[in-house]
């Protein structure tokens, strides 16, 4: 079995898949993949487990192609053919594993193209769009980025209405921001900022000493009103918890505190992401864990 960067190198991208081995091979990318931790909960279905593996290898693919590449014009022609691939699977003429394994689950839960497009369209940004000026276009960012995921756990567990998907969008935008403000390091790494420059402009905090790691009062204030939003959009989005099976209930509220534990983390080194990744230990995880099995246990009025 081969991961994204080694599989499109290979001979295995020319020959014909049948579905048991497309199957096996999405199972088994969700289950290795370096960076996969519980990618299907030990809560959910059994009957939904291969459904959240073909989805996940999706996603897994389309991210690896823009980021795992390094070369910008050929992650963009990757991404291309990922979408056209994408578009040959809703015409029935799937023939990459994923999308074999993946037409099933689309069928069956009337999968619609959209989620799919936009995430593609996500990692084709990240190839040419490093810096977001205003909050406006951060989001903009997310609805194709994050949104889309948390849209595609909903149809597969069976939810299709605006309201809930409007909570999950506020979810999944927090998750992400919550990622990016615990990750600033890594990103400038990347040549990536994902702090609003209006934030920064309006703390006056130095673009340069951002991308000189330069930790600052003005960047701890710039970072403080940053963890804010993503702490608002988490809190408007946990009431979804309390309108889904109670199994995705659990999965969500660990999501959901995991992120505003982050956020936490965060606030407690003064905000200073610049000198690295903040981690949430294993005592907090378990705490974590066992707070949302005591709110998973209530009844659901409570």
């Amino acid at each position: 079995m081969l991961h994204p960067k080694e599989f499109v190198a290979s001979a295995e991208m020319n020959r014909a898949w049948a579905k048991d081995e497309s199957l096996a091979y999405t199972r088994w990318l969700a289950t290795n993949h370096y960076e996969n931790f519980h990618v299907v909960s030990f809560l959910l279905p059994k009957r939904l487990h291969q459904d959240f593996y073909n989805v996940y290898s999706f996603c897994r693919w389309a991210d690896d192609l823009g980021d795992e590449i390094g070369d910008t014009a050929e992650s963009l022609r990757l991404l291309a053919w990922w979408r056209e691939q994408t578009l040959r699977m809703y015409r029935g003429q799937a023939d990459h594993p994923v999308f074999v394994a993946l037409e099933e689950t689309s069928r069956k839960h009337d999968l619609p193209p959209e989620p799919f497009l936009d995430l593609i369209a996500a990692f084709e940004q990240d190839q040419t769009i490093t810096r977001y000026q205003t909050w406006e276009a951060l989001f903009e960012y997310c609805r194709y980025s994050a949104n889309p995921v948390g849209r595609l756990v909903l149809y597969l567990c069976g939810y299709r209405d605006a309201e809930r998907q409007r909570l999950s969008d506020s979810t999944c935008t927090a998750l992400q921001l919550a990622n990016f403000w615990q990750d600033v390091s890594v990103d400038l790494g990347k040549d990536r900022i994902y702090l609003p420059l209006e934030v920064l402009s309006k703390h006056r905090c130095s673009f340069q000493d951002v991308e000189a790691r330069r930790y600052s009062p003005a960047f701890r204030d710039a970072m403080k009103e940053s963890v804010e939003v993503a702490r608002d959009l988490f809190l408007r989005g946990l009431p979804l918890a309390r309108m889904v099976d109670r199994r995705l209930s659990l999965d969500l509220e660990l999501f959901s505190r995991g992120g505003l534990k982050i956020l936490e983390k965060i606030e407690e080194r003064g905000c200073d992401v610049l000198s690295g990744r903040p981690k949430i230990g294993r005592v907090e995880r378990v705490t974590l864990l066992v707070g949302a099995l005591v709110r998973w246990a209530l009844p659901a009025a409570a």
